[in-house]
């Protein structure tokens, strides 16, 4: 049996080694020209990703992550509000890409493979890319992001919805801060919490996956409200193009840039101000919901962000990408037919998804202050 999977981010990468593990052929088509190291931050490790990365054999050659001892509530002057003792490892993008990529024979990713549609019957289904290339298989996977081509052919007009707020990220290298910030923020889950904004913290591996003190990096995120001509200016990147969700790091405006600094210096506490300071690539997402009514259609089928898109406040998008991966392979597994095996997957893992994105949306608009729903991003 063969799957074609479009995506080769993290949940490309997880569905292709399930399935390799069960004993599936499979093809990777990531529309990206480049490798996608660096993309992303720092990632909160759960269960699933580490029980995905047992069932394909993934035998990482150290630890996964960094944990973080507890947890600290900080005002706007730096003074400890609160704090908990609770356990918590962190993980970065890259580390998770490169064990992951590093597992799949590369003859099978290709890179430049912008699908430009697709045809499915009962014997199988056939993608079509932009640049010629077609592919044949028994089953179809979109894995292909919050802009999922697949998901937008399946299930035309259905977008994800503008939840009303962005997220402000960066990164520091650990051995950049200065001591009176190593000792305010130690190797915590640190918050600051103002009216309409939340601003967190904590470590992750190096950019080169290090886990040794020193050679770490500090992952910050802070949520902000923007809506009209803030929003606007905020997806705007320096050469005038409004992006779609998110400006990567290198591309903010100028202004923007500025503004937000400024704007760093007169609501965040010591340590905070601190690392935004030295952050030298800033990058802003829109913080997107997404829910999709199905799962599969036929013998092609939607997981990861493609399907579901959960708020970052529940920690759960790369934990749900792994568990749609691993309980797909499980259920091809036991199922010696393709029907029973998708409709069995689909029952449990769009419940699941639908729960995590409800329960992300209550989350975040508590922290943030809405009180109503919010439209449709463009």
């Amino acid at each position: 049996m063969k799957a074609i999977i479009i995506g080769g981010s993290l949940a490309g990468l997880f569905t292709a080694n399930a399935l390799t593990a069960i004993g599936w052929q499979v093809e990777v088509f990531e529309r990206s020209e480049s490798e996608l190291d660096s993309r992303g931050g720092g990632i909160v490790l759960q269960p699933e990703v580490v029980e995905a990365f047992v069932f394909s054999s993934i035998r990482p050659s150290g630890e996964l992550g960094v944990t973080a001892p507890g947890r600290q509530y900080l005002d706007a002057s730096g003074l400890m509000i609160g704090n908990a003792r609770q356990p918590q490892m962190q993980t970065s993008w890259n580390l998770l890409y490169g064990y992951l990529k590093g597992a799949l024979d590369s003859a099978h990713y290709h890179q430049g493979a912008e699908l430009s549609h697709f045809e499915q019957d009962e014997h199988g289904v056939r993608a079509f890319f932009s640049d010629g290339r077609e592919a044949t298989g028994d089953l179809l996977i979109g894995a292909d992001g919050p802009g999922s081509a697949v998901r937008s052919q399946l299930l035309p007009g259905l977008a994800p919805q503008y939840a009303g707020y962005l997220v402000w990220r960066g990164l520091v290298d650990e051995h950049r801060l200065p001591d009176s910030v190593v000792k305010a923020l130690g190797d915590d889950f640190v918050f600051q919490q103002n009216p309409e904004s939340l601003m967190l913290q904590y470590k992750v591996p190096g950019s080169h996956s290090e886990l040794t003190p020193g050679l770490r990096r500090n992952n910050w995120l802070w949520y902000i409200k923007a809506e009209g001509e803030a929003l606007e200016a905020a997806l705007t990147d320096k050469n005038g193009v409004r992006r779609g969700h998110s400006v990567p790091p290198g591309l903010l405006a100028a202004s923007e840039e500025s503004r937000f600094r400024a704007l760093a210096d007169t609501q965040l506490n010591p340590a905070f101000k601190e690392l935004v300071r030295l952050t030298d690539d800033l990058f802003v997402q829109a913080i997107l919901d997404l829910k999709v009514p199905r799962m599969v259609f036929g013998r092609a089928l939607l997981l990861g962000d493609a399907a579901f898109i959960p708020r970052p406040h529940t920690a759960g998008s790369t934990a749900k990408a792994a568990a749609n991966a691993l309980a797909l392979a499980r259920a091809l597994q036991n199922h010696s037919a393709l029907e029973p095996a998708l409709a069995q997957w689909q029952q449990q893992q769009l419940t699941e998804g639908q729960r995590m994105v409800d329960w992300g949306v209550r989350m975040g608009n508590r922290l943030m202050a809405i009180t109503h729903s919010k439209g449709g991003a463009k």
